[in-house]
């Protein structure tokens, strides 16, 4: 048995603060595995180095693992980078002890030479680390010599994704904070959007966990946490093959009483499905539209067009289901008239909220690299570390931010700038409201079409 200290270095709270869900998952795995497990949490600790220090001081752990969630808060006008919080914090755990350091995480696993080498870690963890992480301490326990980045031959399947082990303290926090605890009930994403990262993080083909298994994870959150509202934290909730259908009716068949919310993909989901999805305690959908017009939808490689978003949109309003639209202006294809044809598409969504971006955040070994490096927005081998944000060549960027605030200036509903979303959701906060808070920003009116 070794003493393992895991800290959570994400300080993130935009749009709200998340529970570190993957710290669970490992903390399960290695108790699994016989080891003395420790969770820290650097946002839970109110951002305390000190508290860290003595934490470890007390613990005295053999190894420690540290994760970065983000590289940044994608947010091009107001830009936060998060890899330099995690060499802080491995500065403080050097003083401390001299334990191994083991690095991971999503941000990790996206640039790991370069964030192994920038942080000052001993090892890091490329993927899901459930398995990895325990093969790499006892390999050091034997006296092996591992490689200093362990990436796995494959993913797990869905039947081998084990439940997470929960912090009382941290539930405690982030239902304070933000009144929600994660859950996953599927990896992977089939989808070839250009500019995402879930499909070399998790995997191209969903792994979907047993549904009596997630629900037994939610009963346990509730019976043993007093969790009354849960966000499924699956790229994309509403998988076409109906394993989300498979959760749902479960839910309803043991009547938790739970309430949840999402994300989802604006196809191939009626009214039909969010109604029974309602029935099994779904309370508001944030939906990945991403962009606003059929030009820039298929440039992004969506899959679906605008009237694909429309029609989800009009089935959560049918239901009287609020939810959200995350669009962003400025990607391949966009110029100033497709700018303007997507505000007017935008106009077309009632009763919803939408949170629009400026650029598109660009990360190594997706498609939107080559794309920029093309477009020369971005020089060839360049360093991505740091925020680089893609702009399409044929929009002026302070112009388009203009027409979107214009479009967007006395509406409750519609977010942009980002960070005046924050500022919106923070006083909502003090007033003591929870969740998702967004969507108090939607009004029904009291009769709706049929």
């Amino acid at each position: 048995m070794k003493r393992i200290f895991l800290a959570s270095s994400n300080i993130t709270t935009e749009p709200y603060p998340v529970y570190p869900l993957g710290l669970a998952v490992i903390a399960a795995a290695l108790t699994e595995a016989g080891h003395m497990v420790e969770q820290f949490d650097f946002l839970a600790s109110g951002e305390s180095e000190e508290l860290l220090a003595e934490r470890i001081t007390a613990f005295v752990p053999d190894y420690v693992c540290v994760s970065i969630r983000n590289l940044d808060n994608c947010d091009s006008l107001t830009v936060t980078a998060y890899p330099e919080i995690a060499r802080r914090l491995i500065e403080v755990i050097r003083k401390q002890s001299r334990a191994p350091v083991i690095i991971g995480g999503p941000a990790f696993s996206i640039m790991p030479e370069e964030l192994l080498a920038f942080t000052g870690a001993d090892y890091g963890i490329v993927g899901e680390g459930e398995r990895l992480l325990c093969e790499l301490i006892r390999d050091l326990r034997e006296g092996k010599t591992p490689p200093r980045i362990l990436r796995g031959t494959g993913v797990l399947p869905g039947n081998e994704m084990i439940s997470p082990l929960y912090s009382e303290n941290l539930i405690e926090f982030y239902r304070e904070k933000s009144g929600m605890i994660n859950l996953q009930t599927k990896r992977g994403c089939p989808h070839a959007c250009i500019y995402c990262s879930y499909p070399s993080l998790e995997g191209a083909h969903y792994r979907c966990r047993d549904s009596k298994s997630v629900v037994d994870d939610l009963e346990r959150l509730k019976a043993v946490h007093g969790v009354e509202r849960v966000f499924f934290t699956d790229s994309v909730f509403n998988d076409s093959d109906g394993h989300y259908l498979e959760v749902v009716e479960e839910l309803i068949r043991r009547d938790l009483s739970l309430r949840w919310c999402c994300y989802m993909r604006p196809e191939g989901v009626g009214r039909r499905e969010i109604a029974l999805m309602k029935r099994a305690g779904l309370y508001a959908v944030e939906l990945g539209t991403d962009a606003a017009s059929d030009t820039t939808l298929l440039a992004l490689g969506k899959g679906f067009t605008f009237a694909d978003a429309l029609e989800a949109n009009r089935a959560c309003v049918a239901e009287r289901l609020p939810c959200a639209h995350f669009v962003m202006f400025g990607g391949p294809g966009e110029t100033m008239a497709t700018v303007t044809e997507g505000l007017r598409n935008l106009d077309q969504l009632e009763h919803t909220v939408v949170f629009a971006f400026s650029g598109i955040r660009i990360l190594p070994g997706t498609p939107l690299l080559a794309r920029a490096v093309r477009d020369r927005v971005l020089a060839e081998g360049a360093s991505l570390r740091d925020s680089v944000y893609y702009m399409s060549p044929d929009v002026d960027a302070e112009a388009m931010n203009d027409i979107i605030l214009t479009a967007f200036r006395g509406r409750r509903d519609r977010i942009f700038p980002p960070s005046e979303g924050q500022e919106r959701l923070s006083i909502m906060y003090r007033f003591g409201y929870r969740g998702l808070l967004w969507d108090s920003l939607i009004r029904f009116p009291k009769e709706l079409p049929c």
